[in-house]
């Protein structure tokens, strides 16, 4: 009975709300540069909600009733998100202590030859995203650990970062227990075999592409690190227990994953092993975190549960080693969280007050051919990224306004549910105040715009699939009547 109330706002009045909020966070970031995430960014989000919401009641005769049922439906949405960030505190927290992640920088650094060390990065990471169906889980475990390693060897936070996500979300994008993957198929109505079959034909090239980058890398980087990885090797042995025993966790970790045991109770569980063997392997790390003098069983409680939910510092005799090893524990996620509820208030209102709805619409008038129906889709879906802050609302969202079009022009679902995953699982990460972007600088300790520029595999996958589009090929148009014909 109250819709007829409601006016759509015209697209001039719900660019206000985005204009506020580039030059809010351009100002922001240029006054406290990185310490914005600790409260700058997320005052921005919310004095932007404030706006939209503002606007919204006066020029669209929305209810603040209807703009709130928003706000919590989306913090709603991200509840469980919230929950695995905090596990991932822990996780990483008692990854460290335990002695996992020392052991796997140990090992690897002797293994992985510097020439080769992106390239091998970004695999091993896409690897374990494909068996894990999680960037998050991948960054958050053996992404660590790589950003050890190379630091180590002398190559700049981005560049490792870079190849880390770039094979991290090619696995995220690709795995069959991936949740972006089995979104994207089911809100377009795709098979998901046939959804992940399909995004292979811009997936594969796009990799190729990233890995010759990251190979030419490799070996134009001259640095030579070895006396450094030696000292870091040196002080590892002798601040933890390296032990081969330990590498137990991550490998059942992984089998966890494989068998499709819930992300909460595989962190979780993870997480609890890792600090059992972290009592084991290296009581006197617990002490020294706990602050006591007798590594007994009250400073050994007290230390393993300030590894899960704070920060940490072990001195290992090497300042840049220590900076390494350092933890926050489920704390030091309070920031990511913050921003995500925030930025969670700024995409209901901008849903309810339908600004959002008004501003993708403007994408509409350049669908004329299927160049331009997937360029638009392919910017709708960053668009509805960088607004929205969160690629599963982005996936939802950019899936259900354009499926109808698809449809009615005669293409296959699969290839809007490739589109809307070359455009927003991937890019999701590049958006600073995004909850991809914001949780993977956490847990790598590097700004979002620091490694930006080198996750070439996530800033080449929408530029493949408009080109895709262009060529033509495995793209088929069929006409409404045989819609009954298209394969799957």
């Amino acid at each position: 009975m109250e819709n007829h109330l409601k006016k759509m706002p015209s697209p001039l009045l719900s660019l206000v709300p985005i204009l506020v909020l580039v030059a809010l966070l351009f100002v922001t970031i240029r006054t406290f540069g990185s310490d914005a995430l600790s409260g700058g960014s997320q005052v921005v989000l919310l004095t932007t909600t404030a706006v939209a919401s503002l606007l919204a009641m006066i020029f669209c005769k929305v209810k603040w009733r209807d703009i709130e049922e928003a706000i919590c439906k989306n913090i709603l949405g991200v509840a469980t998100a919230i929950i695995i960030l905090l596990l991932i505190g822990a996780l990483s927290g008692s990854w460290m202590i335990s002695g996992i992640v020392p052991t796997l920088i140990y090992y690897g650094m002797q293994i992985i030859h510097p020439s080769f060390f992106l390239a091998s990065c970004c695999v091993i990471c896409a690897v374990v995203s494909v068996m894990t169906g999680s960037s998050w889980t991948t960054i958050a475990t053996i992404g660590i650990a790589l950003m050890g390693i190379g630091e180590a060897q002398g190559f700049a936070t981005g560049w490792v970062a870079g190849a880390i996500i770039s094979g991290a979300y090619f696995g995220d994008k690709i795995s069959p227990l991936s949740d972006t993957t089995v979104l994207a198929s089911s809100v377009t109505h795709t098979p998901l075999f046939s959804h992940i079959r399909y995004m292979m034909l811009t997936t594969i090239p796009s990799m190729v592409i990233t890995l010759i980058i990251f190979t030419i890398a490799g070996f134009t980087h001259t640095s030579n690190a070895s006396g450094q990885i030696a000292e870091f090797a040196a002080s590892l042995n002798e601040s933890f227990n390296i032990s081969l025993w330990l590498l137990i966790v991550p490998v059942v970790t992984g089998i966890l994953i494989a068998k499709k045991v819930p992300s909460l109770i595989t962190l979780f569980i993870s997480t609890a092993m890792a600090g059992v063997f972290a009592i084991f392997f290296q009581p006197h790390l617990l002490q020294e975190v706990a602050g006591a003098s007798v590594a007994d069983a009250s400073s050994l409680f007290k230390g393993l549960f300030m590894t899960f939910y704070g920060s940490t510092q072990i001195d290992t005799g090497n300042e840049a080693l220590n900076s390494l090893v350092a933890t926050r524990g489920m704390a030091g996620m309070m920031n990511t969280i913050w921003l995500i509820i925030c930025a969670m208030c700024f995409g209901g209102s901008m849903t309810a007050s339908g600004m959002l709805e008004s501003l993708t619409s403007v994408f509409l008038r350049f669908m004329k051919r299927r160049v331009g129906m997937v360029a638009s889709t392919v910017c709708s879906g960053l668009f509805l990224n960088i607004v929205t802050a969160d690629q599963y609302i982005s996936i939802i969202l950019t899936g259900n306004m354009f499926k109808d079009i698809y449809k009615k022009k005669g293409y296959e679902s699969r290839l809007l549910s490739r589109t809307t995953e070359d455009s927003v699982t991937v890019t999701s990460v590049l958006v600073p105040w995004n909850t991809c972007g914001m949780t993977q600088a956490t847990i790598l300790g590097v700004a979002t715009l620091t490694y930006l520029p080198y996750c070439f595999f996530n800033l080449i996958s929408p530029l493949m699939s408009i080109t895709m589009a262009a060529i033509g090929f495995k793209i088929k148009q069929h006409h409404e009547e045989d819609q009954s014909i298209i394969v799957n």
